[in-house]
């Protein structure tokens, strides 16, 4: 398996997200619902990845490509 690559979000890009969705603008996020965030958009997107190589394994790529994010996506969104 290949090396495993440590990432993290940008707190500031989180907290723009999330405030993004709210219809008050004087809505506030606290510092945990940010972190808290982080951490599943991180696992999130590291589950997201090992669905992908799978799915690119299962087709005897070599390359992990679009395709295979699409093919993993609709049950990838019903399990979260």
């Amino acid at each position: 398996m290949a090396d495993q690559v440590e990432f993290e979000f940008k707190k500031e890009t989180i907290a723009k997200l999330l405030t993004k969705s709210f219809k008050d603008n004087k809505t506030k996020v606290s510092g945990d619902a940010v972190v808290l965030m982080g951490e599943i958009l991180k696992v999130f997107v590291e589950e997201a990845s090992r669905r992908a190589m799978k799915q690119a394994t299962a087709e005897d790529s070599e390359q992990v490509e679009v395709e295979h994010f699409e093919k993993i996506l609709p049950q990838l969104l019903l399990d979260f």
